[in-house]
């Protein structure tokens, strides 16, 4: 692993850091935020998960997430959206290949080699955080936007006992269930519907649902509301009588300025989960 750089940021660092993933079979970077309380020992961390387009560095720069996390006393990382280099399979359009990860392992041609976003972001990152940095591994939360807000629900639901908590800002809430959402199944995971399932945060709610606090924020006036489909998770929520905290912020967007505004109330969430 390498360091691309350290910064001081409110009392702790944050630092940029590349190391080679047999998961996605190139190097991947990711941001790593650890507070002050670090150097005395072990702190929880908090996984952020972007949306499409995003690297490492959208949220380690816009969010704002550093200095509520440094309050809190949490460790915040910040991985990238998928697999990049000159021998990755790409597309043209904004919304499939780099940048574009959708955090599952693809099993269709040119997609497979690399994108296993899921295997790096659950199983392999994780590994390489613990026996790295001064972090407690005991104690992990996740949260993300958009793709990442997706990310996010669907492993937690995936992966019971792994995260304490969980929430999203302006999640992909059905792909199986929007043009948009089946383009990308389709292409990383081949056209058995049946493989979708567990990357679709309303289906795994009926499914599993969450066992611990759940807080979801959606802009009433998000540009991709009508894509991001989030009448379908909180009618879930509600039939499985789900115990969430799901809020349409009035006037807000998809933009980092939503994002940011609501951070605090996502990191003091995540925190109560963390330090219980």
């Amino acid at each position: 692993m390498q360091k691309t750089s350290e910064n001081a940021c409110f009392g702790g660092i944050q630092g940029v850091y590349t190391h080679p993933s047999d998961a996605c079979g190139c190097d991947m970077t990711f941001g790593l935020f650890l507070p002050q309380e670090a150097q005395d020992g072990p702190v929880p961390l908090l996984w952020y998960l972007s949306g499409l387009t995003c690297t490492h560095e959208n949220a380690m720069t816009k969010a704002g997430a550093q200095a509520w996390a440094a309050e809190q006393g949490l460790a915040l990382v910040f991985p990238d959206t998928s697999p990049r280099g000159d021998g990755v399979a790409d597309d043209e359009d904004y919304d499939l290949g780099q940048g574009a990860g959708f955090y599952v392992d693809a099993t269709q041609d040119p997609w497979a080699p690399n994108y296993r976003m899921w295997s790096y972001i659950t199983e392999e990152l994780p590994a390489l955080l613990g026996a790295t940095f001064a972090l407690d591994m005991d104690r992990q939360s996740i949260t993300g936007h958009s793709m990442g807000g997706h990310g996010a629900l669907t492993m937690a639901m995936n992966l019971p006992g792994r995260f304490r908590s969980v929430s999203a800002f302006s999640p992909i809430c059905n792909p199986t269930g929007a043009d948009w959402g089946r383009k990308q199944l389709t292409a990383y995971l081949g056209a058995d519907e049946t493989a979708w399932e567990r990357h679709d945060a309303s289906l795994m709610m009926r499914k599993a649902g969450f066992d611990g606090p759940m807080l979801i924020d959606i802009g009433s006036n998000d540009q991709f509301i009508d894509l991001l489909r989030p009448e379908t998770l909180a009618a879930a929520i509600a039939d499985r009588r789900q115990p969430a905290s799901f809020r349409l912020q009035k006037g807000y967007d998809h933009s980092y300025f939503f994002v940011s505004t609501f951070m605090e109330d996502h990191v003091a969430f995540h925190a109560d989960a963390l330090w219980a």
